[in-house]
């Protein structure tokens, strides 16, 4: 039920993040999108959504430029245990976590290597409070943070830039609300639901 609908909202989500992130600049690739569906139909044109004006920085003056060819999803650890996959995974150009999904004692099965951390709104907390293993452990991750403009309230992006202020080394996004209406939109067409 909603739980379900959730899950799908996240995975679809990450789906959605990998192509944005790491679209091509090449104009000569074509994602097959179709084929994962099962349908012949026309996807979006995510590449003309954009990516600097989708993601607000948590500090400074930062733009979310990064791109890359080959890249791994892992939106739940708990589903890698005992695939002992963990250098495959470390192996790939980028890889995105999911939420609080953690690595430490798991290397073997899920990697240690995080390029981006998607975190959703009701994960901040469980992923700040532990930043031994989410934001100290590897410098070089990006983190983004998203979540309905409802749950993303005042007091919840001030917590973020307290966190992002105590640790200068971290680089964090917040995902904007324009972009996230984008997102739903994209969402309810493909499932036929809202969120």
């Amino acid at each position: 039920p909603q739980g379900q609908r959730a899950a799908v909202f996240v995975v679809l989500f990450a789906l959605i993040m990998l192509l944005i992130i790491y679209s091509s600049s090449s104009g000569n690739e074509v994602f097959r999108y179709g084929a994962l569906r099962g349908k012949a139909r026309r996807p979006p044109n995510l590449k003309k959504w954009g990516v600097r004006s989708g993601y607000l920085p948590v500090c400074g003056n930062k733009t979310l430029t990064s791109h890359c060819h080959q890249c791994v999803i892992v939106t739940s650890s708990s589903h890698l245990l005992g695939t002992r996959l963990g250098s495959e995974i470390d192996q790939a150009e980028c890889t995105i976590r999911m939420n609080d999904a953690p690595t430490t004692g798991y290397e073997a099965d899920v990697g240690n290597k995080t390029s981006f951390r998607v975190v959703a709104h009701s994960s901040v907390y469980r992923v700040l409070k532990r930043p031994q293993e989410f934001v100290n452990k590897t410098p070089e991750t990006v983190f983004i943070f998203w979540g309905p403009p409802a749950k993303m309230q005042k007091s919840l992006l001030k917590i973020i830039q307290r966190v992002g202020t105590s640790f200068p080394n971290m680089t964090a996004y917040v995902v904007s609300p324009g972009r996230m209406k984008q997102f739903d939109d994209l969402f309810r067409g493909e499932t036929g639901k809202d969120r």
